[in-house]
């Protein structure tokens, strides 16, 4: 025997009585997991992804999950859905929620969207429908943290929300982040490489779960509506297929290949060009983001220096642009896209006479398609000379860029294909005047 089989016998003993004591024997939680969710609840590492397929039983596994220490004072858990409107409709988080504890001596507040149990521990449901609603949870403390559909978040969001994850000192708490997903949406690739190429060797578990592991859905039936789906969509939510995902034509992520830098070299020819998105979200839709994408050029070579993401109301917009270009400097070059028509060009005379007074900035009329604008910039790009200094928005670009022109937005291509062109052209009076 094995120096080491007393110790594993003891774990896997410890383990089992803390399932026995948190799931079985849990008065809040109305039915027994099935086996694979039972896998993901008794999972001793700190971060655990569940599910692959649709219909694995992933909002029942989570919210298990969150309500498994609900009995020891002091423990805090939270499940995000990206908007509201995801966490409310028929079947969702809250509404099963309710189900499971409505009538129980477990207290909702509708208006914080929170449980509150006998002992004083808390599980309360988010949304993170903006990059900046993370910030509202600067304070809080969680034990247990969960994101339903991960891949619909953004990783800069999820890797925020670590922040949150801490305890008091000697309470004999686990803290664990919890997700569930499918494969595909905005953040398919990040959440890929976190979970199935990082994964174990960074102590992160991937638990993957198809229809067959869920015996309380009528399978058949399901399979049936699934059918209806694209060939893409389809292997990605019925065989929990990660390699299936849609593509474009024009950039390939294998361009990008040694191309990520930790630094820039020094570079004096730059430009930032701005895509501007009009319409703020709201409610459940998922609007164009305003995108600000620094470009330098050396040699031939190209770099994407820094590329600011967000989405705001006018003002916001104005306010973010008019900071961006005070951190970048009156020396670099601010170019903006001009739409069609009088607007237009009442936007850009706006934005040269009241924001960005002092500074170089021009709007620049875009002629030919998305796809023809971007075409020389993904030349360069399969040529190797492309590269993308890292930062917060890296596999955001990745992904926007291989998903181009199919992917559901297309605004940082928009605006590298702007500043690529920018500083293509050499010879316009602006780049004459500027010092490079």
């Amino acid at each position: 025997m094995s120096l080491l089989e007393p110790t594993r016998t003891q774990f896997k003993k410890s383990l089992e009585d803390t399932f026995e004591k948190t799931v079985l024997n849990n008065r809040w939680i109305p039915h027994k997991p099935h086996p694979k969710q039972a896998e993901f609840l008794i999972e001793p590492a700190k971060e655990v992804l569940y599910g692959g397929a649709a219909g694995g039983g992933k909002s029942d596994a989570l919210l298990m999950a969150a309500l498994q220490y609900v009995e020891m004072p002091g423990y805090a858990a939270i499940i995000f859905r990206r908007t509201y409107t995801d966490l409310t409709k028929a079947g969702a988080l809250i509404d099963r929620s309710l189900k499971w504890l409505g009538g129980t001596s477990a207290k909702w507040q509708s208006q914080q969207h929170k449980w509150t149990f006998p002992s004083g521990a808390t599980l309360e449901f988010g949304n993170l429908e903006r990059e900046q609603d993370k910030y509202r949870y600067q304070s809080a403390e969680f034990q247990s943290i969960g994101f339903d559909e991960l891949t619909q978040f953004e990783e800069s969001q999820y890797r925020y929300l670590f922040s949150r994850l801490r305890r008091l000192e000697g309470i004999n708490i686990p803290l664990r982040m919890r997700s569930a997903s499918n494969p595909g949406n905005i953040g398919h690739d990040w959440v890929k490489r976190r979970f199935m190429i990082e994964g174990k060797q960074k102590g992160r578990i991937f638990i993957p779960a198809k229809l067959e592991d869920n015996p309380s859905l009528d399978k058949d039936e399901y399979v049936e509506s699934l059918n209806e789906l694209d060939p893409i969509t389809r292997r990605q939510y019925l065989e929990g297929d990660w390699s299936a995902r849609h593509g474009g034509s024009i950039f390939k992520r294998e361009y990008f290949k040694n191309r990520i830098l930790e630094n820039a070299p020094q570079i004096k020819k730059v430009v930032r060009f701005w895509d501007r998105a009009s319409t703020a979200p709201k409610n459940n839709n998922d609007p164009d983001w305003t995108v600000g994408v620094k470009l330098g050029e050396l040699d031939g070579q190209y770099y994407i220096l820094h590329t600011v993401r967000f989405r705001g109301t006018p003002k916001q917009n104005e306010d973010i642009i008019l900071q961006t270009a005070q951190l970048d400097g009156h020396s670099i070059p601010v170019r903006m896209e001009q739409e069609p028509g009088s607007s237009g060009v009442d936007t850009i005379d706006y934005y040269a006479r009241q924001v960005l007074k002092g500074y170089n900035f021009k709007g620049i009329k875009t002629t030919g398609s998305k796809a023809e604008r971007a075409a020389p910039v993904a030349t360069v790009a399969e040529q190797g000379n492309l590269f993308i200094i890292k930062g917060p928005l890296t596999s955001t670009i990745l992904d926007e860029l291989e998903a181009f022109p199919l992917g559901s937005h297309d605004d940082i291509v928009d605006a590298l294909s702007g500043a690529y062109e920018q500083l293509r052209v050499k010879f316009e009076p602006w780049v004459k005047s500027i010092q490079w």
